[in-house]
């Protein structure tokens, strides 16, 4: 019960998998959530000090179920990573009331909820919150009204949080990841999406998962004890850039 223990959703993939497995390396204990029980249990089979659990963040008793179990199982619940999400792409006119109240749910109703759910324990350890919004949560684009509005409303979420927590010793800190080559993004990205995206970022290239779990797992840890309230662009440049920067390299 003295080793600290870290829910992470989201965790039967891609970043939320690699965050996991980053803290399991640096001595977290980590409860794996996720909606795809499967893919879930397939993803903690082979790992040690984890928990399993299937559930719906979007739903508050799953999300109060979820919470008492892992408190249970480890005694103590020291960090939050809210990482699951659903992403929508059509444009603005075609985005019915259904699909939007379905982005909502995950995207921040369930960060809401699981937030609300684990504050009570992060009190007790003065723990700390990460929540993983989007860069397009920072700069608007074409196809992501739902994704993208979800996003920018989890980054102030995530300010209200560090104002109201700070008190109790909580922080609550947001990364907004920029492009990552994600199963997701290397199956929808064509070659030219993915051209167009080196052009625009400073680094030229797509960010990793494991870079992305890194700046999660700083800001979740002691190293960050003084950081509050703050938006990590984990983004290689991209918000930055701003425009010019294909035609400034062709010139060069």
């Amino acid at each position: 019960m003295t080793t600290k223990t870290a829910i992470v959703t989201g965790a039967a993939r891609g970043i939320g998998l690699a965050t996991a497995r980053l803290l399991l390396s640096q001595g977290w204990q980590v409860a794996l959530i996720d909606l795809d029980a499967e893919t879930l249990a397939e993803a903690a089979l082979p790992l040690q000090g984890v928990l399993a659990v299937p559930c719906d963040i979007s739903d508050e008793a799953q999300v109060a179920a979820m919470t008492a179990r892992v408190a249970a199982w480890a005694g103590r619940i020291d960090g939050l990573v809210n990482n699951a999400g659903v992403a929508d792409f059509r444009p603005l006119e075609q985005t019915d009331l259904a699909t939007w109240r379905r982005i909502m749910a995950t995207n921040l109703d369930g960060v809401f909820l699981t937030s609300q759910a684990v504050i009570p324990h992060l009190k007790r350890t003065r723990g700390a919150i990460v929540n993983i919004a989007s860069i397009s949560g920072l700069r608007a684009s074409t196809l992501r009204v739902a994704y993208g509005t979800s996003k920018a409303a989890v980054i102030h979420l995530t300010r209200q949080q560090a104002v109201e927590l700070g008190e109790h010793g909580i922080r609550a800190n947001c990364v907004a990841p920029g492009p990552v080559d994600t199963k997701l993004a290397l199956a929808v990205h064509s070659p030219a999406i993915r051209a167009a995206y080196h052009d625009a970022i400073a680094l030229n290239r797509y960010g990793t998962e494991a870079e992305i779990a890194e700046a999660i797992a700083f800001l979740l840890s002691d190293r960050a004890s003084y950081i509050t309230g703050q938006v990590l662009a984990a983004d290689g440049g991209f918000e930055a850039a701003g425009v010019g920067l294909p035609a400034l390299r062709q010139g060069r």
